[in-house]
């Protein structure tokens, strides 16, 4: 065999692995609605990091069964609140429930409970794409993913130790417009601009002196059933909130609903609903966009074996939310959970003040340096907040001291790790990329036939 039919047969063999994982992780729901996924793809085959995003699973696939646990995992440090999906692109602002923008982690879809080094190892992956895209050299890469593994490794210090102000209780700030600076200034800036009256503008009209869904824009006008059982786990989902969420009863006011049908990389073919709440007030301009969307089993949770941590949850929408909850201090106050036709749902507020934190314009090694160090710390206070002082009994220990003693068994070979394996699975994933587009534009993936011809010029 000369070596290129053995590079061929190399890359026949690894399409196959992605088709397999593929079909495990998305095959009920692609053959449910093949055009979503259809434009799932589409986004992912736009580029390297895309495709990242959007393969969790194969991510996982590959890190289980190619890797031990470790120097860095015990018992303890291989049972932590994680994110489960920590890209660089999984960070923004939010409107925390005491009314302060917060700039931090954003979207728990895949949170779970697990080793720490998973969260680690998934961004530093992300770093490298990202620093490939930007033509960053491999040097230049290894320094900004050394810059995040030091400030996630001095924040976690910090917070098991309460040097420097970082004891729990808040001593250490999160990152606000009184705090940041940067970038992550810039976001919050640009959060604080944008208003509710904009978001309702933008998705609602006025009709009859009362606001209603307007037509159009991804809506689709339900049907008397289906409205029906959506407001049915609407009032499900009102018992799971916490009674400091909402003091005026009319808050809870139903004024109209709608379908949506998710097509982005990560919510492709799952139904969702946008429901328009009264508000805190009677003015119009005070409404409320709450969604409810089917949650999904998270990429880690197959890969994670612990019984404690499987029958810890009801269902998908309750793990998200609960998860949410212990990551995320002061989380939204509209979060909560519920079942439609026997699928765990995740409820949420459609924030006027969500901005996530924009790579496009940040091009200078020294800039892209600071924003790695402040996720970095981002991560490490995620980490730390679910723990035995979260009020949650499923990790019943202090997760900032058990870090810092399994990062203190080895300081020097901490950030090395990382380093290591931000090159190795960047250039797998850009590799993985090429071969996925072959896939998909020549038709082999199962469930997506291939679409009609362009029609020629006239």
């Amino acid at each position: 065999m000369s070596l290129q039919q053995a590079l061929a047969a190399k890359r026949e063999q690894r399409g196959e692995e992605i088709l397999a994982v593929f079909d495990t992780a998305f095959g009920e729901l692609l053959a449910a609605d093949p055009a979503a996924f259809r434009v799932k793809f589409r986004k992912m085959a736009a580029s390297a990091f895309a495709f990242y995003r959007g393969t969790a699973s194969l991510f996982y696939r590959d890190l289980t069964e190619e890797r031990d646990s470790g120097p860095y995992l015990d018992e303890r440090t291989s049972r932590v609140w994680i994110h489960g999906d920590l890209h660089a692109e999984n960070f923004g602002t939010y409107m925390d429930a005491n009314g302060r923008l917060v700039f931090n982690v954003n979207d728990f879809d895949e949170a779970y409970v697990g080793p720490f080094t998973w969260d680690l190892e998934r961004f530093a992956a992300s770093v490298a794409l990202i620093g490939y895209t930007k033509a960053l050299s491999d040097e230049m890469i290894t320094d900004l993913v050394r810059t995040y593994a030091t400030a996630y490794r001095e924040r976690i210090h910090a917070l098991a130790t309460g040097a420097q102000g970082g004891g729990k209780g808040g001593e250490l700030p999160p990152f606000t417009l009184d705090t940041a600076d940067g970038p992550l200034l810039g976001a919050l800036r640009v959060a604080r601009s944008l208003t509710r009256f904009g978001l309702l503008d933008s998705m609602t009209e006025i009709r009859d002196y009362e606001r209603r869904f307007a037509p159009g824009g991804g809506a689709v006008e339900l049907d008397a059933a289906t409205r029906y059982k959506v407001l049915a786990a609407f009032d499900g989902y009102l018992e799971t909130l916490p009674e400091s969420s909402l003091a005026r009863p009319d808050s809870y006011r139903v004024k109209d609903v709608v379908g949506r049908r998710g097509v982005g990389i990560g919510s492709a073919g799952l139904p969702s609903y946008n429901i328009l709440l009264e508000g805190n007030s009677d003015a119009l301009e005070n409404d409320v966009v709450i969604y409810l969307k089917q949650a999904q089993t998270p990429a880690v949770a197959a890969h994670i074996t612990d019984e404690r941590v499987r029958g810890y949850f009801r269902h998908e929408g309750h793990r998200t939310v609960i998860s949410q909850r212990a990551l995320q201090a002061h989380a939204d106050p509209w979060l909560g959970w519920t079942e439609l036709d026997g699928s765990g749902q995740l409820v949420a507020e459609v924030s006027p003040y969500a901005v996530d934190l924009d790579w496009t314009e940040l091009d200078e090694p020294a800039e892209i340096a600071q924003v790695v160090a402040d996720l970095g710390r981002a991560t490490a206070t995620m980490h730390a907040a679910a723990d035995d002082e979260s009020g949650h009994s499923l990790v019943p220990f202090s997760t900032e001291r058990a870090i810092d003693a399994a990062i203190a068994g080895d300081e020097k070979g901490f950030p090395e790790m990382l380093v290591e394996f931000a090159h190795a699975y960047g250039s797998r994933a850009r590799t993985d990329h090429q071969i996925f587009v072959d896939l998909f534009r020549n038709g082999r993936i199962p469930g997506l036939r291939q679409e009609a011809g362009i029609p020629p010029a006239a």
